[in-house]
């Protein structure tokens, strides 16, 4: 750890590049299988209609998530820069803290939403049809929210303390556990939907004992200790504040999710809502490995913007584009010349696979620039400009989608609704190479007046 910072300056950008980017993209398709094996299961342990009350669970999924995100990501960053600081009484403050914020956020978030669980199905695009399996599910769900936020918060907070391999193995070990419950609930035990929520949060729970394990360690520096768990408001402030970005970002992803849901709904019925459930995981698989290598480029380009060496923040931004154009290039592929085997995994329903195949081809139609797209996002995020970063995630997934998908139904039924979002991706990119052009340019510039050649 103490060479890290030399390395980032001097190291090939190729080199650094996979050793970061291998173990985040390790953990975050870990992450997305994680949600394709729930579905593979459902499908054929349950039924078709059941992976279409999976679909309508996604948004209330992601709110939770991006609650539990918002303190972890803000309390992790909190503890790096105590960590930096040596500080390690506040960073056990933080620890302590973060217990505390999850406890008070679960409990304010399950009531409400468990009292009221039926109608928000209903709001989110359930029908009579689907109620019942998107009912059984989310109940056992928001119950286990509490582990749920305890499991991600902690993850950060280890992947912070400079232990991003337990926090991948963390990551890796709810996805075996949850693969070997899933079926056995579901195929053994005939638990149906129940059992493959019991299965996730079971799964968890095995990783939060590990968890608390680490932490409480002899040789650990970090500790869930008594005298730190006494809530310090200036801590949730700065942590609510710093993820407060995340969370309005995943916020944002759970409303166009509902959208979907109910144009879906209306204009194509039950199975076209599980066929979007079904594209969904599958799309998720390849930005997931794309968010992964991402991580592993922020702290390169990040350190090396911060040292003015603007020829390797160029090139560990065209290595990374070129590996995410190739990531997203075979999910283009796979959607387009084999659709029907892909699907098959999740279902054997022919109505449902008609509908996910022609979902998946036209959802995936600019998959290959999306890489890029998603390259520059972060890497602007990376050398301290948010604001363009927001900027570039907002045009793909709010600006103009939003607008696409209550307008072009009207004109193309169920079509509109999957055109919305291949459209929405190519405005995006193209902002994104309008900005990125820009970016570069600058540096060159300063390149120039700084006499580097």
């Amino acid at each position: 750890m103490k060479n890290t910072p030399l390395e980032l300056g001097t190291q090939n950008i190729g080199k650094l590049l996979m050793q970061y980017a291998i173990p985040s993209i390790i953990a975050t398709t870990a992450a997305a299988l994680y949600s394709i094996t729930d579905s593979i299961f459902i499908g054929h342990g349950v039924g078709p209609l059941a992976i279409s009350g999976l679909a309508i669970t996604f948004p209330l999924m992601n709110l939770s998530a991006a609650l539990g995100t918002m303190v972890g990501v803000g309390a992790s960053a909190l503890l790096s820069m105590r960590l930096g600081q040596k500080d390690y009484d506040s960073a056990n403050k933080i620890v302590g803290n973060v217990f505390l914020m999850i406890l008070i956020i679960s409990v304010i978030f399950t009531i409400p939403t468990l009292i009221f669980l039926k109608p928000i199905l209903y709001f989110f695009g359930a029908s009579e049809d689907t109620l019942p399996y998107a009912y059984d599910f989310m109940f056992i769900i928001l119950s286990g929210t509490v582990i749920t936020h305890l499991y991600f918060s902690f993850n950060a907070l280890i992947r912070a303390s400079g232990q991003p391999l337990k926090s991948m193995t963390a990551t890796i070990m709810t996805v075996v556990v949850n693969v070997i419950l899933n079926p056995l609930f579901i195929f053994g035990f005939g638990w149906g939907m129940r059992g493959s929520a019991l299965a996730t949060i079971i799964s968890q729970v095995v990783v939060l004992v590990w968890q608390l394990h680490l932490f409480n360690r002899r040789d650990s520096f970090l500790k869930i200790q008594r005298q730190a768990l006494q809530f310090n408001s200036k801590i949730a402030f700065d942590s609510i504040a710093i993820g407060l970005s995340p969370f309005l970002m995943n916020t944002a992803s759970s409303v166009i999710v509902i959208i979907i849901n109910q144009g879906l709904l209306k204009y194509g019925g039950d199975m076209a809502v599980g066929a979007f459930g079904i594209v969904n995981r599958i799309a998720m698989l390849f930005v997931m490995i794309v968010i992964g290598l991402n991580q592993g480029m922020q702290p390169i380009a990040g350190y090396n913007y911060g040292a003015r060496l603007y020829p390797r923040v160029t090139e560990v931004l065209k290595k990374s584009v070129i590996i995410a154009t190739l990531i997203m290039s075979v999910g283009f592929l796979t959607a387009q010349l084999m659709p029907h085997q892909i699907v098959s995994m999740f279902t054997s329903d022919l109505e449902l696979i008609t509908h996910s195949e022609r979902g998946l081809r036209i959802v995936f139609l600019f998959y290959p620039l999306i890489g890029f797209q998603m390259v520059v996002s972060t890497f602007f995020q990376s050398i301290g400009k948010p604001g363009k970063a927001i900027f570039l995630s907002l045009t793909r997934q709010v600006i103009f989608l939003i607008p696409f998908l209550f307008i072009l139904p009207h004109y193309y039924g169920i079509s509109g609704v999957w055109i919305a979002m291949p459209a929405s991706d190519a405005i995006s990119i193209v902002m994104s190479a309008l900005l990125i052009y820009a970016q570069i340019k600058e540096f060159r510039r300063a390149e120039a007046q700084s006499g580097v050649v």
